[in-house]
């Protein structure tokens, strides 16, 4: 046989390529901010999911850069064998006093948390229902559990009722999971719904802070605190990668969860503990979003505005959102490309969303606390302009 068993490789590119779905790393050549070097260019950066600007700021640099000195470049080992540092355990108590829960367990990656916690939480005998928009990491995490799973319709709480109607009582465990808010759309999940759901139906809650902690809430704990659902039964993730300007991910919630997953998740038990220089980082930034709330300030002013100058004045196609997030839906991946690189001319970094990530193609656009109203301005007047080319 001389057929090449990696032929395929190649086809399924072309497949990739002819759908316009290919993707490449676009690279970005200066620190992170509300405006960043890209190709030798200065664009005003719409692409960043830094909510609150923190991931350039010096005190996360020297935060990280004096860990770095004290304990080195990285963990080593997993948390259990030689991985663990007592500055890892500061910042588990600090997200956790953040979020008002009994305890919290930091991950190598938001993903990870994901991963590791749903799969622990439920097997072959449970059920999860889990909103479509979900993000791929709950998706992923919902597959690797074994558990059956069930999508409702986005936050379609008469579709989830009926769901558990029909199918909770031939399970063991049931475990609906959300994102709280949705990275692509900028929504919210009905969190207090869900949660008088789940009680109805002996049902746990999962809920992915990844886009809103740091953001939501009067001390930016996130939608828990935003909702008033602190101290409730629920099982809260998140990143340390956005708002908070570092690398790594966490699940918060009570002891009893904790002390549970230390011993069962498989993506906190062997992975390497996250590097000393991403925990300091993220510990100073759990600081600064509790002492500095002003910054969640610019930014709600910063979505106000945008959605007066965009949607009330302009009346463009920009979705509603009360998070920082939002999305100009286009007819197709092709039409979301050449947006895209338009946009990039006028001096806007915003990148187009294709299939599979959405079923819609799109430009998704992020706001930061740390950007000018002359940004925006140029924004709205640069999103006018692509749409009149369409």
């Amino acid at each position: 046989m001389n057929a090449d068993p990696y032929a395929w490789i190649e086809k399924s590119l072309d497949t990739v390529r002819r759908a316009d779905w290919y993707r490449s790393p676009q690279s970005i050549e200066s620190c992170p901010g509300p405006a960043v070097k890209l190709g030798n260019r200065r664009l005003i950066n719409f692409a960043s999911n830094d909510y609150l600007g923190l991931a350039g700021d010096d005190r996360l640099i020297q935060a990280a850069v004096a860990a770095t000195k004290e304990f080195g470049t990285g963990a080593t080992g997993s948390r259990l064998l030689s991985g663990h540092r007592d500055l890892h355990r500061q910042l588990e108590q600090a997200i956790a006093n953040l979020k008002q829960t009994e305890d919290a367990l930091v991950f190598s990656s938001g993903y990870l948390a994901n991963l590791g916690a749903i799969a622990s939480i439920v097997g072959k005998r449970d059920l999860i229902l889990s909103d479509k928009y979900n993000h791929s990491s709950l998706k992923n995490g919902a597959a690797l559990s074994g558990a059956t799973v069930l999508e409702y319709d986005h936050c379609h709480l008469e579709d989830l009722t009926a769901k558990l109607k029909q199918n909770r009582t031939k399970y063991r465990k049931c475990l609906i999971i959300t994102d709280s808010v949705f990275s692509m759309d900028g929504d919210l999940c009905p969190l207090p719904q869900l949660l008088a759901l789940a009680g109805q139906f002996n049902s746990m809650v999962l809920v992915d802070e990844a886009h809103a902690t740091g953001v939501f809430g009067a001390s930016g704990a996130g939608c828990a605190e935003h909702f008033g659902c602190q101290g409730l039964p629920l099982i809260q993730v998140g990143t340390l990668s956005k708002a908070l300007g570092s690398l790594g991910g966490y699940v918060a919630g009570s002891a009893a969860l904790i002390d549970f997953l230390r011993n069962r998740a498989a993506t906190w038990i062997y992975t390497t503990g996250l590097t000393p220089a991403d925990t300091a980082a993220a510990l100073e930034a759990v600081r600064i979003v509790q002492q500095e709330p002003e910054r969640r300030s610019r930014l709600q002013q910063n979505i106000e505005t945008f959605k007066y100058w965009a949607i009330a004045n302009r009346q463009l196609p920009i979705s509603h959102s009360l998070s920082p997030i939002f999305s100009l839906p286009l007819k197709d991946a092709a039409t979301a490309l050449t947006a895209g690189s338009k946009l990039k001319e006028m001096g806007i970094f915003a990148p187009a969303i294709r299939p599979p990530t959405v079923s819609v193609s799109r430009i998704r656009i992020s706001l930061m606390a740390t950007h000018e109203l002359a940004h925006l301005q140029q924004l709205v007047e640069a999103l006018e302009q692509v749409l009149s080319f369409d």
